[in-house]
């Protein structure tokens, strides 16, 4: 993937932004910017996103964000971005963002989407490279990069500064919750729910 298309794409996401629902509450002056910083165009430029000019394929689910934590800019501007990374065959498994919708633009590769509304109804799509999808705010949804060969690069807009990300399958059978009661919402046995906690894998990250 030649190095230019990655600036391209995010250049491009850049402008769509404001396509996204806004979540975050108006500021009441042109940006926030914490006691003490040192504002000047460094406070507003960020460039986590260098080590992916050029990447080579994926090995894990990666997602490499851009949000009010990393670039305190962010604050109040109701935007931040995330790349996501997805090797052969590989999932990133169903999950919301409680605070903004997402407009993903697949840059490479192929991935079927989708998300659930609150009438249970299943959205899907397949995308091929340069389509966009939209995952409304506060939905399950995922992406599935079917081809069993080539990996899939994405950039995602969020109408908010810190979408938030709550892992469906992180949260049910990753934290505290007793085994008994998840065997009896899933209709299962505790030693089902056991071998589920078992193969959790942590939601996909990259600092």
């Amino acid at each position: 993937m030649a190095k230019y298309e990655l600036v391209v794409a995010l250049v491009l996401s850049l402008s769509l932004f404001r396509l996204t629902s806004a979540g975050d509450p108006d500021i009441l002056t042109d940006f926030v910017a914490p006691n003490g910083t040192n504002v000047d165009g460094n406070f507003f430029t960020y460039t986590g996103m260098r080590s992916l000019v050029g990447f080579n394929s994926p090995t894990t689910v990666t997602v490499t964000k851009a949000s009010l934590k990393e670039f305190p800019a962010l604050d109040g501007q109701s935007v931040s971005f995330a790349v996501l990374e997805f090797p052969a065959g590989s999932v990133n498994p169903p999950h919301t963002h409680p605070r903004g919708s997402e407009l993903l633009f697949l840059i490479y590769g192929s991935l079927e989407v989708g998300f659930v509304d609150t009438t249970n109804k299943l959205f899907t799509q397949t995308l091929q490279t340069g389509d966009m999808f939209i995952f409304p705010k506060g939905l399950v949804h995922y992406q599935y990069n079917f081809n069993q060969t080539d990996f899939a690069v994405a950039v995602s807009a969020f109408g908010s500064a810190s979408a938030g990300t709550v892992s469906v399958p992180v949260t049910v059978f990753g934290t505290n919750i007793d085994d008994g009661i998840l065997a009896k919402s899933f209709n299962t046995n505790v030693s089902t729910i056991e071998a589920l906690k078992a193969g959790l894998t942590p939601p996909p990250t990259k600092a």
